[in-house]
């Protein structure tokens, strides 16, 4: 198992700026952001696990230390653009990668494990995370076919009435299979408004090639929280006290 961290962000609205920090080394009780993800998934062996940098990559660089392997997005054009400036690294891997964010510190490991044990037990080209819950923030929906199968992710501002009524979630984490996934990522297309590569397109692509797509769900509203703004910060720094 190899392991990327998505780690490359400004944080505008989180006004990391004014700390003169890239997005993952604002702190949440003292300790910064991307130290809580990297803990939840110290199960994965340090050289397997790939950090992408970009903003101000080098402190981040010199934060986690040379133990990890690191990957240069150097321009911002979305997840799936950062996931694939991996593709070096991962030259000749034949095995299963994680793929988390780091800047969302809320995840357990217990559920990291799991949705690798899932997507193993499963053989799938690609499990993904979701979750459902009440009143769900604004991420996309996880529409099922009769078997109960995924079968499309449709973003919130593209859901009809009904779609938005449902409270599965698409939460971004993966586990796939390496080479089949930087394989399909040659051909993600930005024809969105914002002209950037996102690597929500990878299942609805992978399904659409019929390939088996698998998910593990949780169902804690918490741990789906990423840090982008003062007050999501400070819900973390709560939640995170309350855990000790």
């Amino acid at each position: 198992m190899k392991a990327i961290v998505l780690a490359a962000g400004k944080g505008t609205r989180l006004h990391s700026e004014e700390f003169n920090l890239p997005k993952v080394l604002r702190e949440a009780l003292g300790k910064p952001l991307l130290g809580y993800v990297l803990s939840n998934i110290s199960f994965v062996n340090k050289k397997d696990i790939c950090i992408v940098i970009g903003y101000m990559g080098e402190k981040v660089r010199a934060y986690a230390g040379e133990d990890y392997a690191y990957a240069v997005q150097s321009e911002q054009k979305g997840t799936g653009h950062a996931v694939m400036s991996n593709k070096d690294e991962f030259e000749g891997y034949d095995g299963d990668v994680l793929i988390v964010y780091g800047d969302m510190p809320l995840f357990k490991e217990e559920t990291y494990k799991a949705i690798c044990k899932k997507h193993k037990e499963s053989g799938a080209a690609l499990t993904l995370l979701t979750a459902d819950i009440k009143n769900p923030p604004a991420y996309g929906r996880i529409i099922r076919d009769e078997n109960g199968s995924v079968k499309d992710i449709v973003e919130e501002k593209d859901c009809t009435d009904e779609q938005k009524r449902i409270t599965e979630l698409n939460v971004g984490v993966y586990v796939a299979d390496a080479k089949l996934m930087f394989e399909t990522l040659k051909g993600l297309k930005n024809n969105n408004a914002q002209g950037e590569y996102y690597l929500t397109d990878l299942p609805k692509m992978l399904i659409a090639e019929g390939r088996k797509v698998e998910s593990y769900t949780t169902y804690d509203a918490e741990e789906i929280v990423g840090v982008n703004t003062p007050e999501e910060l400070a819900f973390c720094e709560k939640v995170l006290a309350e855990r000790k």
